[in-house]
């Protein structure tokens, strides 16, 4: 009998949902669970590649027929995927078209990624004068991408002929912090003995005895060097001579950069109480329930979640709490961290990969009980959950843009059912389609409808900037928020100010012919950059200098037009000299902190004024702000994105959230050239339920999502005419499977029908129930992945946040 496993292997080029059979070899036996990584052979070539065991099957009979390969090696001595996450990917790669193994490596961490080389290494039939032309006096060459062209070709060509042998290596790209330690080795009274003998000269080594005979316990060498002022040359003497011994720890990194102020739960007002009691009911009795908390701006969600994850925890179970995105960690985590101290860990793309690697591996050891995170920390290898919160549930960037393109709210409500445990769904602006399942009692709503400190909600103006024009010449500022900031400075009041966009400004345009400069890679306008004195795209990374002459008439009137946060700055240092500001926008975050050094800055009062884009309109709370400014609340309006109106009123209501949150009164200014628009209008006054109604009869009209399912198929090419055709082909081939109630939108060129070079056509479906639409949609994914040999690239989006 023979034991064999069902290996899930990782081939780019031909990715399969089905395992892999291979024979597990004698020294293995017994020895293999699921979730363990292997390198196995696969393909004619003998080519080495990672794979995830599935299953293992005791006593198989082989098949006399079928000749199995043997698994080459083991890459972890216990699964680093367990029994849940496993039966999660399979879940995953059916309902976001994706493959399994894709969801396999989206819930690891990057360290724990396979990095795969590949060597080549010459035969005895291989003629000397190549074999020194190529290899000189190297036994193997690495085969990667610095190989000239030349080089290539004549491998390939060597291979063909059974001259080269190509060796394939597989390893893990994960890397153990270790920290040397050093302890003594004698005792005090054998070191004093020892001190006695020494040298009158030896200073340092007298130093370092006394030191060990005055600290029993271990101390890592860095810090001894430093205390005792000695250099490594010495201890390595003092451990040859046996007085100390040194050995490297493992230790982890901390991704902290400050430490917390122990804080201690807050008396509950009688709204919270309740949704409280309803959670903690749910986690005791291991129900897997789904709330909507539902709560206005600074009504306190956030102690909501902190005592439900507290009754959790002295049940002796673990909670995962997400957050948006990066920029909402610092505030938040510090709030968890205060209140479960070490038992907390953090991850989001802000971390090192180090740091990423030793937090999952603290949870994944169970030294850690509370997980925070953005998106992908729903993944956290967590074993007993006994509450999920996703706060900010309506927030888009929970969506992941690539495969598997899954919403991390459908994980967490998954890992609910999993566990047996509830799931908190908090925000101010619900998602719709949130908001509908609470409609229907899917989801149990909770309702927190004032502020915690009992201050009113901000007053709210709405600034038409058209008639400001008229009035006045043209700038960012109306003259009554310009008028506010002013009173603000002149109380020691600090205020944010909300701008739609990046950069500088939006476009260069030149006056004489009116060519815009665009991008030779994407249909997009470049965008100016005066930090770097660059024209960048957003889209492909392209970057040239700004032109001072026109490239098409070769005029010299060149202008700048739109606004971006630096434009705003330099007009804001104008109008205001006095005025402290600081900026916050992808360019002033993007390095390691930045997030948390510019809110501690402001938090501080080091600054008056904090300038950004939609990064500072969510989960910021600093008591001395009192006013906030929009300055172009219509930048989303403009979109054909049926989602438009949703963001619009969301963003508005959450950003005018951010003033007024203490004892002092807040005040909102929205500049707009739409001041009549029902998004608008209900965000004046963060009157959510009416705009409930309102959208949704506006989808019901237009067949939208909450009413209709919807899949986003993408093709693209560097060739035009090929992802056309490959459209129309897609569309025929749905249409034999579709009822005539299904809805299908295009094949049209995509918003941006170009980017770095490739050439993007869609489709959208919009559907109630379509039995066949999923085997259809796999059946094309199936075929797509023997056209992308050729460039063909075939994506499938279920429930995309925009049809642009």
């Amino acid at each position: 009998m023979t034991q064999i496993a069902e290996v899930v292997v990782d081939v780019p080029t031909m990715q399969t949902n089905t395992p892999y059979s291979y024979e597990i070899p004698a020294a293995l036996v017994n020895q293999l669970q699921p979730g363990m990584r292997v390198v196995v052979p696969f393909g004619n070539g003998g080519r080495k590649v990672q794979g995830f065991v599935w299953q293992i099957n005791e006593d198989a009979k082989p098949n006399p027929e079928v000749t199995l390969k043997s698994i080459d090696t083991v890459m972890d001595p216990a699964p680093i995927v367990n029994t849940e996450l496993m039966q999660l990917s399979k879940w995953l790669a059916n309902t976001t078209y994706a493959f399994t193994i894709t969801c396999l490596q989206t819930m690891l961490p990057n360290a724990l990624k396979a990095k795969y080389q590949k060597w080549v290494s010459p035969t005895a039939q291989l003629p000397e004068t190549i074999r020194v032309s190529l290899f000189g006096d190297q036994s193997e060459l690495l085969w990667d991408d610095s190989l000239p062209a030349d080089t290539v070709k004549q491998l390939l060509s060597l291979n063909r002929q059974h001259l080269i042998n190509v060796r394939y290596e597989v390893s893990s790209k994960s890397q153990v912090k270790k920290v040397m330690m050093v302890k003594p080795a004698l005792s005090p009274e054998k070191l004093s003995v020892v001190r006695t003998e020494l040298r009158k000269t030896a200073v340092k080594q007298a130093a370092l005895i006394d030191f060990l005979i005055a600290n029993s316990k271990a101390i890592s060498q860095t810090e001894l060097e430093r205390t005792v002022g000695v250099s490594s040359s010495i201890l390595k003497t003092a451990e040859t001579n046996g007085w100390l011994t040194r050995q490297a720890v493992e230790v982890y990194r901390d991704p902290f950069q400050t430490a917390v102020v122990k804080t201690k739960p807050l008396q509950l007002n009688p709204d919270q109480n309740k949704a409280v009691n309803a959670i903690c009911a749910a986690t005791d009795e291991g129900q897997a329930r789904n709330f909507l908390l539902e709560g206005v701006t600074g009504s306190g969600k956030t102690e909501v979640y902190l005592q439900a994850i507290a009754n959790a925890l002295s049940k002796g179970e673990q909670a995962l709490m997400l957050v948006p995105e990066i920029s909402l960690t610092p505030q938040i985590v510090g709030r968890v961290r205060g209140r479960f101290g070490e038992k907390v860990a953090v991850l989001h793309s802000g971390l090192s990969g180090g740091e990423r690697f030793d937090e999952w591996r603290r949870i994944q050891r169970g030294e850690a009980q509370v997980v925070v995170g953005a998106r992908s920390a729903v993944f956290a290898p967590l074993t007993n959950l006994g509450v999920i919160v996703v706060d900010e549930e309506h927030e888009s960037s929970y969506k992941q843009d690539d495969n598997p393109r899954y919403h991390a709210r459908d994980v967490a409500l998954w890992r609910g059912r999993y566990h047996q445990c509830p799931v908190v769904l908090g925000s101010a602006t619900p998602s719709l389609e949130s908001r509908a399942r609470a409609e229907k009692n899917v989801y149990t709503r909770l309702l927190l409808p004032n502020r915690v400190n009992h201050q009113q909600l901000p007053q709210v103006s709405i600034i038409d900037m058209t008639e400001e024009l008229r009035h006045h010449k043209e700038s960012n500022f109306s003259s009554g928020l310009l008028q506010a900031l002013q009173e603000r400075l002149n109380r020691g009041e600090q205020s944010l100010l909300m701008l739609n966009r990046r950069g500088y400004s939006s476009f260069v345009m030149c006056r004489d012919c009116g060519f815009v400069l665009q991008c030779p890679n994407c249909d997009i306008s470049l965008t100016l950059h005066m930090d770097t004195k660059t024209m960048k795209c957003h889209y492909c990374g392209h970057e040239e200098p700004i032109p001072h002459v026109c490239p098409n008439c070769h005029g010299r009137h060149i202008r700048y037009y739109g606004t971006g946060t630096q434009k705003v700055e330099q007009e804001l240092t104008e109008l205001l000299p006095t005025a402290r500001i600081i900026r916050m926008d992808v360019d002033t975050t993007r390095r390691k902190g930045a997030h948390e050094r510019l809110l501690k800055q402001f938090g501080d009062h080091k600054a008056d004024i904090l300038l950004g884009t939609q990064m500072i309109a969510k989960g910021l709370d600093f008591p001395d702000v009192t006013l906030v400014g929009v300055l172009n609340a219509d930048t989303a309006l403009g979109l054909p994105d049926f989602r438009a109106s949703e963001r619009t009123f969301q963003l508005l209501t959450q950003v005018s959230g951010r003033a007024g949150r203490a004892e002092k009164p807040g005040q909102v200014f929205i500049q707009t050239y739409n001041p009549e628009h029902y998004a608008i209008q209900l965000a004046k006054t963060q009157n959510y339920e009416q705009f409930f109604v309102r959208e949704m009869q506006l989808r019901h009209r237009g067949n939208y999502p909450p009413y209709f399912f919807a899949v986003k198929v993408t093709a693209s090419d560097v060739d035009e005419r090929k992802a056309a055709e490959a459209m129309v082909k897609i569309v025929r081939q749905l249409k034999t499977v579709l009822s005539p109630q299904a809805i299908i939108l295009g094949p049209t060129p995509g918003a941006i029908a170009r980017v770095n070079k490739r050439y993007y056509y869609q489709l959208v479906i919009k559907y109630k129930q379509e039995p066949q639409l999923r085997d259809a949609l796999f059946t094309i994914l199936g075929q797509a992945q023997k056209q992308s040999r050729n460039g063909l690239q075939i994506a499938i989006d279920r429930n995309p946040m925009s049809f642009m």
